[in-house]
């Protein structure tokens, strides 16, 4: 059966990166992964927000993509080495912190597509997103990482599993099978995985490809490519079959697709 995460949509899915900062925004410090990014994308008509996970040094998780805050606030501190209080004063000025907790209160509609980053945030990301995993979807680069938030949120009671996203080991194992034309060496990898996202190319080696969305979509698994933001490459990418677009731009996506 399709994951309620996917149901009751359209594809091509338009998955909102980091939220929706747009020039006007940015212009008055708005930054990605904020409580405004986040408004912003949903105000724009987004169903899907794609943010990241880390834990700050009080245990709390936030959505925050890098493991510093350098390029976001200028503090050269490490999320992990911050109490939430003190990340929030950091954030107050560039669109609001928001924590994950608050984002599956304030946004109960958004289906959130979360990049765990951080080994020590994976136990508390499952447990939190347990009673939301029907509108979760998980993601790691890390197998390993996914895995633990997955179980932590069964063990949490979630009535279902999240959906979930392949990490870069499965990904790579997966190319391997599709260059080998291989359909039940396709079949192994995407084992109880939902959808894989990304990149167009990994510098000189192109990852997406029409024998590759074809071997997901004959495991019914989506494909669903980052980061998107030039109007002509979604068309051209979705003409290809891909489903999903991860892009900065949600709001030009969402024009370009729509239409």
């Amino acid at each position: 059966m399709t994951h309620p995460w996917f149901q009751g949509t359209t594809v091509p899915r338009v998955l909102a990166h980091r939220g929706l900062v747009t020039q006007a925004d940015a212009s008055h410090a708005v930054a990605e992964n904020s409580f405004a990014a986040v408004a912003a994308a949903h105000a724009a008509g987004c169903v899907y927000v794609e943010s990241d996970c880390h834990l700050t040094s009080d245990g709390v998780v936030v959505l925050f993509h890098d493991a510093d805050l350098t390029r976001v606030t200028g503090d050269p501190r490490r999320v992990a080495d911050v109490t939430v209080r003190e990340l929030e004063a950091l954030m107050a000025g560039r669109g609001g912190l928001i924590t994950l907790a608050q984002a599956l209160d304030a946004f109960p509609d958004v289906r959130f597509n979360l990049d765990v980053k951080a080994p020590t945030a994976a136990g508390a990301v499952g447990t939190i997103i347990a009673p939301h995993a029907d509108r979760v979807l998980v993601t790691s680069f890390s197998d390993a990482r996914r895995r633990d938030a997955l179980a932590a949120a069964e063990t949490a009671g979630s009535g279902i599993l999240p959906a979930t996203s392949a990490g870069t080991s499965t990904i790579v194992r997966l190319l391997v099978a599709v260059a080998a034309h291989s359909d039940r060496l396709v079949s192994r990898p995407l084992r109880g995985i939902d959808a894989i996202q990304v990149p167009e190319r990994k510098g000189r080696v192109r990852v997406v490809t029409p024998r590759l969305i074809d071997a997901a979509h004959r495991s019914g698994v989506e494909v669903h490519v980052w980061t998107v933001n030039d109007p002509a490459d979604m068309r051209r990418l979705v003409d290809m079959g891909v489903d999903g677009i991860v892009t900065d731009r949600a709001d030009v996506a969402l024009r370009t697709l729509r239409t």
